[in-house]
């Protein structure tokens, strides 16, 4: 096993928009007497690409990322690049979607820890990656990168279903996706209520659903909009 680095020269790096968080967490890492930096996302005028280029001068040997860094958006995309520089990440999220946890694992994250957690399990973890030992069981690990796996393929094939619709069953869809009735949908495209109806058994048919709520949710799920709106 490789000697831990000392302390004083262990780099940790806090990538988060939450400031009251991450100064605490700042302040408990430098009382452990990490070399600490952090990064104010709000008021930093860097982008995220630049962060990643100035890793390759000098890297932190951890990164306690955020997932919702506010200006920047999304940090699950910060997280190949971190790896592949050589970093070890730490996801820090208030997020509890395990799909979301599945992703970050997937692509390098050494962990996820929920923000609910005490700060004490954040610098364990930290102190455990300085002395080279694990940080999270492996079945936990694989069976979370599964889930995201399999609600991966279950996204990709509603859309796939959903890119079945014509072009007229889209607007319907998406006029049920708006509470409209049939009455009310075939009112206002000017067609006999009997023509929406055979439409809409076309959409349940395609999406493979027996209701139009079901329908609806379906769409609703896969953050669908029809291309006419």
């Amino acid at each position: 096993m490789p000697a831990a680095v000392p302390r004083s020269r262990f780099r940790v790096l806090i990538l988060d928009d939450h400031v009251l968080f991450a100064e605490s967490l700042e302040l408990a890492l430098t009382i452990e007497g990490y070399a600490v930096r952090r990064i104010a996302v709000a008021a930093d005028g860097r982008s995220p690409q630049a962060l990643i280029t100035s890793f390759h001068r000098t890297p932190p040997h951890v990164v306690l990322l955020d997932l919702d860094l506010g200006p920047w958006g999304d940090g699950v995309p910060l997280i190949t690049p971190m790896t592949k520089a050589g970093i070890n990440v730490v996801v820090v999220t208030a997020s509890v979607d395990r799909l979301r946890w599945g992703e970050c694992l997937h692509h390098g994250a050494r962990t996820v820890l929920n923000k609910s957690r005490p700060l004490n399990d954040i610098l364990a973890v930290v102190r455990r990656i300085n002395q080279d030992l694990p940080v999270q069981d492996l079945d936990d690990r694989e069976s979370l990168i599964a889930l995201w796996r399999d609600g991966t393929r279950e996204h990709r094939a509603l859309h796939e279903r959903l890119a079945l619709l014509t072009p007229r069953e889209e607007t319907v869809l998406g006029e049920l996706m708006r509470g409209h009735t049939v009455r009310e949908i075939a009112a206002s495209s000017v067609v006999s209520e009997a023509t929406v109806r055979t439409q809409v058994r076309s959409i349940l048919a395609k999406l493979e659903v027996s209701s139009q709520l079901s329908a609806v949710g379906v769409a609703n799920e896969a953050a669908w909009r029809p291309r006419s709106s």
